[in-house]
């Protein structure tokens, strides 16, 4: 009764078109041209690298796109037992009609083929958000990004603020911020300006978030106007060399600015906290980052308490954050779960977190899912695998444990998977 249960609710919930609000999409190149576009993506190639296959070999300078995937798909077999693997068998049945279960060396030419020929239609990209019933996707945008030459209704801007907060001592950072804001920077009154500028020009072409990802140290706090000058000045002089203290209340400045900016232009602000970059130091491109367990949102209580009117969907990288995050969605009227993020987007971490939040934060408050995807044909595997799981988390914890019809748990599903999605990005 179960199994036929999950199936009836995932089946439901499979005829919801979706709106994917966090990818790393290009609009100008959404879909994949080759094979090695999908296989490339970092996913395998760190998976792959772990198990044995030379760094080298993965990234050898010129190496033809055929032969890339005729390389990795050697390598795929340790990687059978991965939900990854299972995304790209998903993948090669939707899309390319591959019939295996296992995909081999001699599996590789043909598949190469057949991608290719699917890929090289001119509505390629529009039948894969078609077939995977996308109706939008979130980008991820540099603050500098031309934004022109796409449907902003269809790839939807977000500003993506990481240089400026924590790269700020860059000298092309700041020489990029001037650029496109037309603002010398000489100090805080000149960085207000400029950041307000930014906003502008997103708004005017339908941004809906602003979006940050953040080390496990980092703890945003308002600095006073004096020593934020001090800190900025420092940069602007000393660049990298810059005090650590200087750097990091530059950085705190930045942030809040951003945060008031937000307030004003009523904007959520998107935190995925918690990664440290290049722990892996001779780890493969996107290889590299680890989450810390030492973080803790209560470095985040000055931010939520300041900035009432500012919703924040919070993802937190490791799955042991996940009690965390669900207690500040409790008490925090402007904290939401979002998603599930790297390290905790498999079924097992998807599962247990995404019961705790079901049955613990109020459901208007829980963006239930994002793709993270660099290319569009990864929508269809990645969502498909945590609508199983809610589809299992519906029928058992809510049908079965708590006599919920199947109509009400469906309205829960669809609500965590779209209905929020549209209410807290003002869709």
């Amino acid at each position: 009764m179960s199994q036929a249960l999950r199936q009836r609710i995932f089946e439901e919930l499979q005829t919801l078109p979706l709106i994917d609000p966090h990818t790393h999409i290009n609009p100008l190149s959404p879909a994949s041209k080759s094979l090695a576009d999908i296989l490339g993506y970092h996913y395998y190639t760190e998976l792959s690298h772990s198990a044995g296959m030379p760094k080298a070999a993965i990234e050898e300078p010129g190496l033809a796109p055929d032969e890339q995937v005729a390389r990795l798909v050697a390598n795929l077999g340790p990687l059978e037992n991965t939900i990854q693997f299972s995304w790209f068998l998903e993948i090669a049945r939707t899309f390319f009609d591959f019939q295996g279960d296992r995909v081999q060396v001699q599996d590789s030419a043909a598949l190469c083929t057949a991608a290719a020929q699917r890929m090289a239609a001119p509505d390629w990209a529009e039948r894969v958000l078609k077939i995977s019933k996308l109706d939008a996707v979130f980008l991820t945008n540099d603050f500098d990004d031309s934004l022109t030459g796409f449907d902003t209704q269809r790839y939807i801007p977000c500003l993506r603020t990481d240089d400026l907060v924590l790269n700020l001592a860059s000298a092309s950072v700041r020489q990029r911020l001037e650029a496109v804001t037309g603002t010398e920077i000489r100090g805080i009154t000149s960085l207000r300006s400029a950041i307000g500028t930014i906003f502008d020009r997103f708004r005017a072409k339908n941004v809906r978030a602003c979006a940050i990802s953040l080390p496990p140290d980092f703890s945003p706090t308002r600095i006073p106007d004096g020593r934020a000058d001090t800190a900025v000045q420092s940069l602007l002089t000393q660049g990298p060399d810059a005090r650590d203290t200087d750097r990091r209340a530059a950085a705190s400045f930045v942030f809040w600015t951003l945060a008031e900016c937000c307030a004003e232009f009523h904007l959520p602000f998107d935190l995925m906290i918690g990664v440290n970059r290049a722990v892996y130091e001779k780890g493969v491109h996107l290889g590299r980052d680890l989450y810390d367990s030492r973080v803790s949102l209560l470095q985040y209580r000055e931010l939520f308490n300041a900035f009432p009117g500012v919703v924040f969907p919070v993802s937190v990288l490791a799955s042991v954050t996940n009690q965390e995050l669900v207690s500040h969605a409790w008490i925090f009227p402007n904290v939401v779960t979002s998603g599930h993020w790297w390290y905790s987007n498999t079924p097992a971490f998807i599962e247990r977190d995404l019961a705790v939040r079901l049955e613990a934060v109020p459901q208007t408050k829980q963006i239930g899912y994002y793709s993270d995807m660099y290319k569009l044909e990864f929508a269809l595997p990645k969502f498909n695998m945590y609508k199983r799981v809610l589809a299992k988390v519906l029928a058992e914890r809510f049908v079965v444990d708590r006599g919920w019809s199947e109509e009400r748990a469906v309205d829960l599903g669809k609500l965590v998977l779209r209905g929020n999605v549209e209410t807290i990005f003002s869709m």
